[in-house]
Formats: C-alpha cells, sequence, structure tokens
C-alpha cells in the first residue's frame, strides 16, 4: 500500500464515522500478509503497512459522539466525479475523556488552512496536529527495509484562540487535530 492508498483509507474511515448512525459495522479484511495492515516474513521482521496508521489513530481517537460538520473551502475537477470538494472532516466528542478528535482529509494538489470554530467549548486547548502526507511522495511504501517511511508525523501543536483554531493541511495528506475541551 502507498502513502496515496493510506489517504484514501483514512477518508474512507471517516465516511464510516460520518454514517455512524447507519453503518452497523464494518470489518477490516485480513490482519497480516497480502492485503492487511501489517506485513511479515517467515522468520523475519514485522512491519505495519501505510494504511495501518490512519485506521489506528481512528481506533483510538474516534471515541464518543460524531458531529455534524460543514467543511467550505476549495475544490478541484476529477475526471470522473466533476468537481469535489478538496477537504473532507469528520469530527468526534469523547465527553467522558473531555476530548474532540477532528479527522480531516486534505484532497487537493496544494496545502489548506482549515478553520476550526471551537467557540461552544469554553477554554479548548490543542493537544496535537499529526498528519499523514502523500503529497510528497504519493507511491512511496512501507516494506522490510524502510518500514518507517510512510508514517504520521505531529506537525505541532494547534493554537486556540478566542474558540477558534487554524491549522495548515498539507496536500494530499490525512490529519487528526486532537483538542482537549474542559470537563463542565
Amino acid at each position: 500500500f502507498t502513502a496515496t492508498d493510506a489517504v484514501v483509507v483514512g477518508d474512507l474511515l471517516m465516511t464510516l464515522l460520518r454514517h455512524a448512525d447507519r453503518v452497523g459495522v464494518a470489518c477490516q479484511a485480513q490482519l497480516a500478509n497480502v492485503i492487511a495492515p501489517i506485513r511479515t516474513i517467515t522468520g523475519g521482521p514485522a512491519w505495519r503497512q501505510s494504511i495501518f496508521h490512519p485506521f489506528a489513530l481512528t481506533a483510538r481517537h474516534a471515541r464518543g459522539t460524531v458531529l455534524h460538520t460543514e467543511p467550505a473551502g476549495p475544490t478541484h475537477e476529477t475526471a470522473r466525479y466533476g468537481e469535489v470538494s478538496s477537504v473532507n472532516t469528520v469530527a468526534v466528542q469523547d465527553e467522558e475523556a473531555g476530548a474532540l478528535a477532528v479527522f480531516v482529509v486534505n484532497r487537493g494538489d496544494t496545502d489548506v488552512r482549515l478553520d476550526i470554530d471551537l467557540r461552544c467549548w469554553d477554554a479548548a486547548i490543542g493537544v496535537e496536529h499529526r498528519t499523514l502526507n502523500a503529497g510528497a511522495d504519493p507511491d512511496a511504501v512501507n516494506d522490510m527495509n524502510t518500514p518507517d517511511r510512510v508514517v504520521p508525523y505531529t506537525i505541532g501543536r494547534p493554537t486556540v484562540d478566542a474558540g477558534r483554531s487554524s491549522v495548515r493541511l498539507p496536500a494530499a495528506s490525512w490529519n487528526l487535530i486532537r483538542v482537549d475541551l474542559p470537563h463542565r
């Protein structure tokens, strides 16, 4: 699986979350080898494929209530579907943990600024912004010799000012933005 495949898998996981009110169950076909997120060689090492990372981070942070998001922003032309939104989002609030996870895909070929409105939560605090970026080398893969070539990395800690946060989304990327929310 390539870096581009990881962005696509992240986008598909976001679609499942957005339709959590109608999706009863979603399964990963295999757990090891062939089309799986983890590969291994008999008697040799095991490594995570690119698609492992959005799956693992979504499973870890998409806990709680899926919130309705309405991204507005740039579009781009596709041969098959015409004009489509370059940015896709879904947010999940974990009230128990006092956390918000915002999953974002930038499908475009240029960086995009994402503005997040957090004014409904007093004193929200940015925790981290992680990205898995396919823009630099869309065909990059993890393999036995380079098991960490395609991995998410932390861009930084999003700042929140007057209930608003703004982050840069690299071109062709899947992103996780985490925010701590105050307990009421």
